[in-house]
Order: structure tokens, then sequence, then C-alpha cells
């Protein structure tokens, strides 16, 4: 039987920060050499060792879970966007969204919702595989979508939504663990012209 600890850390979005950092490595936003191979989910995945970007996804889970707001266990997150944009224009080339939803549906066995969770991961990979190359430099940001009457920290700003205009979109495997649904879908920008 595992324990709380291992139950309460494949629902975290401290555990997620790993599919995050897996993202920003497969798709070329920071060198090879700056991550490590660590074994998450029962899978090989690359962490970011890039001090700003642990600094980044750090502080935002703790503020998206910890602390006193504890979006994500009120149910206040509905869902949480990878932007990735071109650092040269802004110009959004792909949006990641994780959508939440807290339920506590069904019981399922921590072996389910990690068969579930390496699922997803290994559809992301597959996704990865036959996206559109980045080729020119790109930064990322996150989104956080919440419940219009949840408190959030003070440094947050307002932000447009960072949408693609006619994106190609891609809905991956939903996985649920014993609090939350999650349903993933990717956009791209789509470069395919029309032939005349």
């Amino acid at each position: 039987m595992a324990s709380k600890t291992a139950i309460k850390d494949i629902i975290t979005l401290r555990g997620s920060a790993a599919i995050v950092s897996d993202i920003l490595y497969n798709r070329g936003l920071y060198p090879a050499e700056s991550f490590a191979r660590v074994k998450k989910y029962g899978l090989p995945m690359l962490l970011s060792q890039d001090e700003g970007v642990k600094a980044f996804i750090s502080n935002l889970t703790t503020q998206l879970s910890g602390n006193k707001l504890k979006m994500l266990e009120a149910g206040k997150l509905q869902r949480v966007v990878l932007v990735i944009m071109s650092r040269e224009t802004g110009e959004v080339l792909e949006r990641w969204n994780f959508s939440t939803e807290t339920e506590v549906s069904r019981e399922k066995s921590d072996t389910e919702i990690m068969r579930e969770i390496q699922a997803i991961m290994r559809q992301i990979a597959s996704s990865i595989a036959y996206s559109l190359c980045l080729d020119e430099p790109c930064v990322f940001d996150v989104l956080a979508y919440t419940d219009k009457d949840c408190t959030v920290p003070f440094t947050w700003i307002e932000s447009d939504p960072k949408l693609i205009t006619n994106p190609q979109m891609v809905k991956l495997h939903s996985f649920d663990t014993k609090i939350h649904k999650v349903d993933t879908l990717v956009s791209y920008k789509n470069d395919e012209l029309d032939e005349p």
C-alpha cells in the first residue's frame, strides 16, 4: 500500500512540474545539458537544472497549491496553460492546456492513477514528435485560470489568453486522481498555407 506522501505527490502541482520541465526540454527551450534525468511517474523524464526555471516553477507551484491559497485543493483552479512564444516577436507558437476539475468520483488504486499519468506522458512525448520544429529562440509563460472569487497572489497580473490564430489542436487523454480530473489539449501554430 502506498503512503499518503506518495499519493499526495501524484496529485500535487509539484509533481506536475516534472511534466512542464519535460515539455521545455523536448521543445528545446533550454540547452539539453541544463536538464537532469530522473524517474517520475515510473518513466524517465528530464528536469530543468536552470536556477531561473527551477525558481519560477517552485514559486508557481507554491502559489497555486501551497500557503494559504490552496487553489488546487479548494477547486478554485480551473486550468493551467503553458504558453511557448517567440522570444523576438512574442507570437504564441504553442499552448499546453491542462484543465482541472475537482471531483471525488470513484476510488482508484495508485497503480491505476500512475498508469493514466504514464499514458498522458507518452502521448505528450508523441505529440512533440510530430509538432512543428521551433526554429527560433523561444520563451515560456504559465497562465492560471481561477474562479472569479479566488484570491490570487499580489504578484500576478491580468493577461490576455495568449491564443493562437487558426491553431492546430490535439486533445490528449485525460487522467484522474482520487481528487482531480485533468484534461489536456495542445494547440500549435498552424503554418500550413492553403494552396490556390
